[in-house]
């Protein structure tokens, strides 16, 4: 058993390689840039003051969470139309950082929700709707690892993972469909001209580099190490069934 388990990530003690390092070296860069231009450069804003920074990680986040779960929808309908299972990893990894950055955007919410609303937490549209998402991520997480058949597993958080996006287009647009205190979109006002400018909008885009950064790093890494575990699991499959078999060819 110790042989195939060896023979499966041979060569393969790091989910690490060049590229993902210098890809961590730009991340840390990115997040570095963030802290001064979003803390120090950048100036308060004239109605919200210093609480709009907590905006420059809020609303990438957000972004970012969106993707990974456009990306678990894709992965899922990729693995239930293809039976691909390296989309079906993509899915996976993907619905692990689209729930910790889904929780990153709702602790960061609350933070700036109690000094412009006065409370941590109201059941508006937008507030509900993510919470929603983030509980049917974490749906998914729970049936993908379910100590049952692996094809029936992944297939049913497959078919979960196919209702994520329409679950991000109800967060996106409650503050549209429904009166909620949450504002408007922080870059167009009714579709047209940016709400922030200046150095303010600036601090921004270097906050979507910089979580984007952060968010593709992590996404590398949990794909191949979801990798290695499906080549672990497999291997120990298989080197259980021959020692069944052998103890059977004894008997």
């Amino acid at each position: 058993m110790t042989t195939q388990l060896d023979a499966a990530t041979e060569g393969l003690d790091s989910t690490g390689s060049r590229a993902t390092r210098v890809l961590g070296v730009l991340a840390i860069f990115g997040l570095a840039a963030l802290a001064l231009f979003g803390l120090v450069l950048s100036p308060p804003d004239a109605s919200q003051g210093e609480v709009v920074r907590i905006l420059y990680v809020h609303v990438p986040s957000a972004t970012f969470a969106y993707i990974g779960c456009f990306l678990t929808t894709i992965g899922s309908a990729m693995f239930l139309w293809r039976g691909s299972s390296w989309w079906e990893l993509v899915a996976y990894a993907s619905a692990e950082i689209a729930t910790v950055f889904t929780a990153i955007v709702l602790v960061t919410g609350m933070i700036w929700g109690r000094p412009t609303w006065g409370v941590y937490w109201v059941w508006d549209a937008r507030l509900t709707s993510t919470s929603m998402l983030l509980l049917l991520l974490l749906g998914y997480l729970a049936v993908r690892r379910l100590p049952a058949d692996h094809d029936v597993r992944t297939k049913r958080a497959a078919i979960i993972g196919l209702l994520l996006v329409p679950n991000v287009i109800i967060v996106r647009q409650s503050v549209q469909w429904w009166r909620t205190l949450h504002q408007k979109p922080t870059l167009l006002a009714n579709g047209v001209g940016a709400k922030i400018e200046g150095l303010m909008l600036f601090s921004l885009f270097v906050g979507f580099i910089a979580i984007g950064l952060v968010f593709a790093w992590l996404l590398i890494h949990r794909f191949r190490l979801a990798w290695l575990e499906d080549q672990l699991d497999d291997a120990g499959l298989d080197a259980a069934i021959a020692e069944r078999r052998a103890e059977g060819d004894v008997s």
